[in-house]
């Protein structure tokens, strides 16, 4: 009978690409087999993000959870992988000593390894080294993929914002062989993929020499990508606004697969709080490649992070963000109240904003986001449309859910046999939050 794992995953996309290559570690090369009950699985493992807050708790209330089911069965092996595994590598180890393996993000393609040693071993077996682009070199080769799949391009973080653990956490910026990289989207093609979702830390700073001295940067990226006509879309997260430049603005221009929609951060409004976050730009520089942006794609949406009650925010400044929010006209946006990470900079800047402010003004910027997205779908009612299906609606039994080039979700009557299709639709109404549409054509 096979072993079976189970895996759960908490944080960014990058830490989903992790965690199905480490699934694909355990079947292949293990022979393991995935389960949903973690009650009867052999290995559990938590991959994590430690950028928002009380990262590090929710990794011990869950391990307090899984140390019973090891109690009744000693020969679990339970795996901590991910940032929190990165940062927390001592602590795991002193206050959870019954972990049985803590596997840094960039030496997930250890984990046979480390785990062969987890058996023999009566302390904790720890690898959160950052040994380059070796990760990729020994994850197995994707036999079935997905109508969409994330290939990451990049890993680290080499910024320094002031309030940022992941230059800590995953190491700074390294960027993959282009070879490499296209030889996994062609092999996802091959096996079925429709849409790509490029990743990185800051996805746009890739930057890649070869043995003959050839430069390769992001937007030159993208154009050897949408070569393989294949692919039907092109997406990428996470971007930073100090690493646009003029072949990335010409790939907007040039490259139908490349989806009108950005994922841009900006975090704040106010250009003291920029600085004192140390992101490099001012809100003049960052409006900028918006604007150009509109120009080249007029339909283009936009989506962003906010951080809201850092230290030293007035009531100015977190009205100059949501004067930004209203001016471009941001469809989505991931916002969080600000809380100091341990080992960066902004940890030892006295917070001087009462939790009471940050939660008002957290609410009041998500408010107004989602009234800006509610208008802009009223506008797109009537049009026709085109989406990738995803998957079922969470909202209607009868129905299926797709997202178009624009990153607008759009219900639609239908069953699982057509996701990963993509459809020529008809919007028809707006329920609530909730846009919903008709099939023209299959």
């Amino acid at each position: 009978m096979k072993k079976k794992y189970y895996i759960e995953t908490q944080g960014c996309q990058m830490n989903e690409y992790d965690s199905d290559k480490m699934k694909n570690l355990l079947s292949k090369e293990m022979n393991f087999e995935n389960t949903e009950i973690k009650e009867d699985a052999d290995v559990l493992i938590v991959n994590t993000c430690s950028i928002r807050e009380k990262a590090q708790e929710k990794v011990f209330s869950l391990l307090g959870k899984w140390r019973k089911l090891k109690q009744k069965n000693p020969n679990i092996v339970i795996g901590v992988a991910g940032c929190v595994a990165s940062q927390e590598s001592v602590e795991i180890s002193s206050r959870a000593p019954y972990v049985d393996m803590v596997i840094g993000p960039q030496t997930i393609h250890r984990l046979p390894e480390l785990y062969k040693k987890s058996l023999v071993s009566k302390k904790t077996v720890v690898d959160v080294e950052f040994p380059l682009i070796e990760k990729f070199d020994n994850l197995p080769t994707v036999t079935e993929s997905k109508f969409s799949e994330f290939v990451t391009i990049m890993e680290g973080c080499s910024k320094y914002c002031s309030y940022c653990v992941v230059p800590y956490t995953r190491g700074t910026e390294v960027s993959r062989p282009l070879n490499d990289i296209i030889e996994e989207i062609n092999n996802l093609v091959n096996n079925g993929t429709k849409e790509i979702i490029l990743l990185g830390q800051n996805v746009n700073a890739y930057f890649y020499e070869d043995k003959n001295g050839n430069i390769i940067n992001f937007g030159l990226l993208l154009f050897y990508i949408a070569k393989n006509l294949d692919i039907k879309r092109i997406r990428f997260t996470t971007s930073h606004p100090n690493n646009f430049d003029e072949q990335i603005y010409l790939a907007y221009e040039k490259l139908p697969q490349l989806v009108s929609h950005l994922h841009l951060p900006i975090q704040s409004g106010s250009d003291k709080i920029l600085a004192a976050m140390k992101r490099g730009y001012t809100v003049l520089e960052y409006k900028s490649i918006i604007k150009r942006l509109k120009i080249i794609r007029p339909d283009i949406t936009f989506s962003s992070d906010f951080i809201v009650g850092f230290p030293g925010e007035t009531e100015g400044d977190f009205l100059k963000t949501i004067d930004i929010i209203k001016e471009i006209q941001f469809d989505q946006s991931y916002s969080f109240i600000y809380s100091k990470r341990p080992g960066t900079p902004a940890a030892s800047i006295e917070d001087n904003i009462s939790d009471e402010i940050k939660k008002e003004r957290l609410c009041y910027l998500k408010e107004t986001i989602n009234s800006l997205s509610k208008n802009r779908s009223k506008t797109i009612i009537g049009e026709k449309i085109e989406i990738l299906v995803e998957g079922i609606s969470s909202k209607y039994n009868d129905m299926v859910v797709g997202r178009t080039k624009n990153n607008k979700i759009i219900n639609i009557a239908g069953n699982s046999t057509l996701i990963g299709e993509i459809l020529n639709i008809k919007v028809t109404e707006l329920d609530n939050k909730t846009l919903k549409g008709e099939i023209l054509n299959i």
